[in-house]
């Protein structure tokens, strides 16, 4: 490779011409040949630059209509002709015999059938020809029977006395020892096959039948030679056929002048003027490539009418190219490129074959299907399939919010777990000789009595005090309360230090939880549909994916899409991005759109700001520039790594993407930070402080009354008591 990097940045290059490989098939079997077809399908070996040669007549012309779009050169050969007078009488004969019902597949005859009826025509002129020389009882030894005197059997053959015929006499298990022998008229069967000539005046479907009685192999035949050749006129390959006459052209070649005709034309191909100006076509895709707004009324032409990415990334190569002048247009549809059931291309891909353009600059994803019939430039970017969904609400606040950091089962347990060590430290406290003590009740009389300071008001006053980490005036003394308050302070411990951790975080961010943070949580559920674009590389993942998961997402969008058709639904299938993105911001959280990660960041940056991605890529691929089959790139590629390497393509990734962003954070961040706490976080506090206030001051006035009740019932008694002296002092004192 010649190059030149001038000071300027300006490159100037040589490329060689690619190098052409012949591969040459040599398959026994259709089987086999069907299976090579597949693999070939898959493999990377179909490009402009490989020639194949099928060595054998097995071809048929449903795999002549396959190899046609697969753009490759092909040469292979064909021994019998559907149109020839020999085949068109058996063709008949065929149709006369089974008219009753059955199909007539004449036409679609495999040459293995066509070799095997020509074998049965050979044996039986060559038995013919040898009865005719040695006479009628020449064979009639095959059917006698052997020397051991077995019973004759009119449809048994034998071979020098044993019976079948076996090319390995191990195999005839009833005979052991059987010794190895040729067929008894082997000698006699093969001179008089080296002596058959047949023609298709005998009925032949493959031609003339010679053979050559020394090597015994077949001569003096002929084949129709089929060439798949790519031209510079058309997109699919081209068919050319010709005569090949084993007696005139023994060996199989191409003339000198035919090979540099065909070099003539590929080369010329990719010969252009010194002022060609490169059409170049490209998506609406935002930010690769947009329609820039008109100022001042002004009428925006030609390449002014677009900025973007892409564009800026063309004005780069134009830079570095010496020469390179383009024009841009946009693909019909806004399709990138998808093939059809018939072979053919849309979008940019069909451009660049039916040579209405000379590159394609957008974000064209680089695959194996797309390689096989374009030539792609080395990446420009790189990226991978995202998920895109409608962005949560922020969390809203209620009043009690502070009891959020731990989940509603933690609150009932540890409720559940407060009565529990109360009634605990209750009970051990009860029946705990250790924690009885001897308390006097009357001063006067010295009087004791055996008291405990633990009873069920004291027990629940005592753990809810430990609960709120607060001091009481009480504390067990018998091993067994201790016991069960250390676990008590122990299981507080962890609870207040967690709900405190949590409530400093929860408090002072805003989550927004989505309802799927992963591609395995989209695929689980059904809630949430999911689609792609119709005709693009992301469908085409899925649908070509042998990841079960992903062919399960492909099956769930095509069942769906189906149900909803009949349903006058639309598909989860878009037409275009504009239209997937937009049915994400309506979708009120209902539809997920998978999209590359580049298209997903740009949009969440964008007003509304409604949208996110969520989860990581779904796999890695790569944008670049397509251009025809068998254009040198060399120059593309070198300019690419050149502004790569200078850091160019960052800046313009930073320019498009970040520079302009609408939004203040980032659409794919699950929280944001709060600089300080408000009112609705912890108002639920306040209302508990108040509402306990509240209820202390009713209490008070509860016990006030009830104590005051108390002291008037027991004054009423007093006085009743003392007027009922009264009376009987009177009484005694009129006696």
């Amino acid at each position: 490779m010649n190059y030149t990097l001038m000071a300027d940045g300006t490159i100037i290059l040589e490329s060689p011409q690619p190098k052409t490989h012949n591969i040459i098939v040599d398959l026994e079997g259709a089987e086999r040949i069907q299976a090579f077809l597949k693999a070939l399908e898959e493999s990377v070996l179909v490009t402009r630059y490989f020639h194949y040669v099928f060595a054998n007549f097995l071809i048929e012309d449903s795999d002549l209509h396959f190899l046609r779009h697969m753009l490759i050169n092909v040469t292979l050969f064909k021994i019998f002709e559907p149109q020839a007078t020999s085949f068109q009488k058996r063709k008949k004969l065929y149709e006369d015999t089974f008219r009753a019902g059955r199909p007539t597949t004449m036409e679609q005859i495999p040459p293995v059938a066509a070799f095997a009826h020509d074998a049965l025509l050979v044996t039986h002129a060559a038995a013919k020809l040898a009865a005719d020389e040695y006479g009628v009882g020449l064979f009639k030894n095959l059917w006698s029977p052997s020397d051991s005197g077995e019973k004759k059997n009119a449809f048994q053959m034998f071979n020098r006395g044993y019976p079948g015929v076996y090319c390995n006499p191990r195999v005839d298990r009833n005979n052991h020892g059987r010794p190895f022998e040729t067929l008894e008229y082997g000698e006699v069967l093969a001179k008089s096959i080296s002596a058959v000539v047949l023609d298709t005046i005998n009925d032949t479907l493959t031609g003339r039948i010679e053979f050559d009685p020394v090597t015994g192999l077949r001569r003096n035949f002929s084949a129709t030679v089929v060439e798949l050749h790519q031209s510079a006129t058309h997109a699919n390959s081209v068919v050319e056929s010709f005569k090949w006459q084993h007696s005139q052209w023994p060996q199989l070649g191409f003339a000198p002048e035919r090979i540099d005709a065909l070099a003539a034309v590929q080369k010329a191909r990719f010969v252009r003027p010194e002022r060609y100006v490169y059409k170049v076509v490209t998506v609406l895709v935002k930010p690769f490539v947009m329609l820039k707004r008109e100022t001042d009324n002004k009428t925006l032409v030609g390449n002014a009418r677009y900025e973007g990415y892409c564009i800026d990334l063309l004005n780069k190569l134009a830079e570095n190219i010496s020469g390179f002048q383009y024009e841009i247009f946009v693909s019909h549809g806004n399709k990138y490129g998808r093939k059809q059931e018939d072979g053919s291309w849309d979008g940019m891909v069909g451009y660049l074959l039916n040579e209405t353009a000379d590159m394609a600059v957008a974000p064209l994803t680089i695959n194996q299907e797309r390689e096989r019939v374009v030539d792609f430039s080395k990446p420009f970017m790189n990226t991978g399939i995202s998920i895109m969904i409608q962005k949560p609400e922020k969390q809203e606040f209620s009043i009690f919010s502070f009891m959020q950091p731990l989940g509603r089962t933690i609150w009932i347990l540890t409720m559940c777990s407060y009565v529990g060590v109360s009634l605990t430290i209750f009970i051990v406290s009860t029946f705990s000789p250790y924690e009885q003590k001897q308390t006097l009740i009357n001063p006067t009389s010295q009087e004791y009595a055996v008291t405990n300071d633990f009873t069920m008001y004291n027990s629940l006053w005592f753990t809810l005090a430990a609960f709120m980490q607060q001091g009481t005036d009480i504390l067990p003394r018998a091993p067994s309360g201790r016991m069960a308050s250390a676990c008590w302070w122990f299981f507080t411990l962890i609870i207040v230090s967690s709900y405190t951790a949590n409530l400093a975080a929860f408090l002072t961010l805003e989550k927004m939880t989505p309802p799927i943070e992963s591609v395995e949580d989209l695929a689980r559920q059904t809630n949430i549909l999911y689609g792609t674009i119709k005709d693009g590389s992301t469908r085409n993942f899925f649908e070509d994916s042998a990841v079960p998961l992903y062919k399960q997402m492909y099956e769930f969008m095509m069942k769906t899409s189906e149900r909803q058709a009949q349903m006058n639904e639309p598909s989860l299938f878009v037409d275009t991005y504009d239209h997937g993105i937009e049915r994400v911001r309506k979708g009120k959280g209902r539809y997920a759109f998978l999209l590359e990660e580049t298209t997903n960041n740009y949009e969440n940056s964008r007003k509304p700001c409604n949208t996110m991605k969520v989860g990581f890529n779904l796999n890695t691929i790569g944008y670049g520039i397509a251009t025809k089959l068998g254009n040198p790139l060399s120059t593309l590629n070198l300019a690419v790594l050149y502004l790569q390497e200078k850091g160019e393509l960052k800046k313009l990734e930073d320019k498009w993407w970040y520079d302009r962003g609408q939004c203040d954070v980032a659409g794919n961040v699950e929280s944001v930070d709060s600089s300080s706490l408000n009112l609705s976080k912890v108002a639920g506090i306040f209302y508990i402080l108040s509402a306990g206030m509240v209820l202390s001051m009713l209490t008070a006035l509860v016990e006030f009354l009830f104590r005051k009740r108390m002291e008037q019932r027991d004054n009423e008694k007093v006085a009743s008591f003392d007027e009922t002296d009264s009376t009987e002092e009177k009484q005694i004192g009129r006696e």
